[in-house]
């Protein structure tokens, strides 16, 4: 049998478990709607990247009469371009050019002078596993608004430049900007470099940005049923039910007895009849 105070102990006990937080609530996976438009924005933003270098090809560049030179072979710190490069097209003075480039480093010329096979193998690697862990990253629910962002911009400047990368074994480059005042001089670079620099940057913040702590989830409390019923049984076994008062006086008189009767025999020193 249970005691009433010891039942009345498990109840506190399995509210205060009950009420108490279990930590951080687990990750709220994105809806497949999410995914499905993540990898919408990386196809569309890799297809204006790839259709932007092929008009970069077909109006800063022509190609070459003959055999072309080795591909991303450097000859006295130069490297020869497969395609013969064309007229520049300025659109700020001194600022802003749209040039045609060969870039064949990673990312505004990183890794340009590492032999190919091995430009090929880190690059097709980096590019895989980038973009596979960003979208499992991004299904999964992890960080914040900012990472959802990011995810197809950087996916989308990952393919764009090795898709560039299996048909040519190059990156096409063509967006050169520069400040002749102060000799100033940037790489030469294109739309996925762009993406892929504002990903990151966006990662970067996402990282430092605080999210709202999620709410505690409290314990299922399916157990506290028997502890609500153990104290109610304990209690009316340690409580019997009080009796109904009688409704008949203490001092009823016996059967068969008048009330004057009875009250001759009360009186001290009456003798009976």
């Amino acid at each position: 049998m249970t005691k009433p105070d010891d039942a009345r102990d498990d109840k506190k006990a399995a509210d205060a478990a009950a009420d108490k937080p279990t930590g951080a609530a687990p990750l709220q996976r994105r809806s497949m709607q999410a995914l499905v438009a993540a990898i919408l924005a990386a196809v569309a933003l890799t297809a204006l990247d790839i259709g932007t270098k092929t008009w970069a090809e077909n109006n800063l560049s022509r190609e070459r009469m003959g055999e072309p030179p080795a591909l991303c072979e450097e000859n006295d710190g130069y490297i020869a371009y497969q395609r013969l490069r064309g007229e520049p097209q300025v659109l700020i003075a001194d600022v802003l050019d749209l040039e045609y480039a060969e870039n064949c480093g990673a990312a505004f010329g990183l890794m340009r002078g590492a032999p190919a096979a091995a430009r090929r193998v880190v690059f097709g690697i980096a590019a895989t596993v980038a973009v596979t862990a960003l979208f499992l990253l991004f299904f999964q629910g992890r960080g914040g608004s900012l990472f959802a962002w990011s995810v197809p911009l950087v996916a989308s400047g990952a393919l764009g430049n090795l898709l560039d990368r299996i048909r040519y074994g190059y990156v096409v480059d063509f967006i050169h900007v520069h400040y002749e005042p102060w000799d100033f001089d940037y790489p030469t670079f294109n739309v996925a470099d762009i993406t892929i620099a504002v990903g990151v940057a966006l990662l970067v913040l996402d990282s430092f940005r605080s999210e709202p702590a999620p709410a505690a989830q409290p314990v299922a409390r399916d157990a506290d049923k028997g502890a609500d019923a153990a104290p109610t049984e304990a209690k009316g076994e340690a409580e019997p039910e009080a009796e109904a008062p009688s409704s008949e006086p203490d001092d009823a008189s016996a059967p068969g007895e008048s009330g004057d009767d009875r009250k001759a025999s009360d009186e001290p020193g009456a003798e009976t009849a």
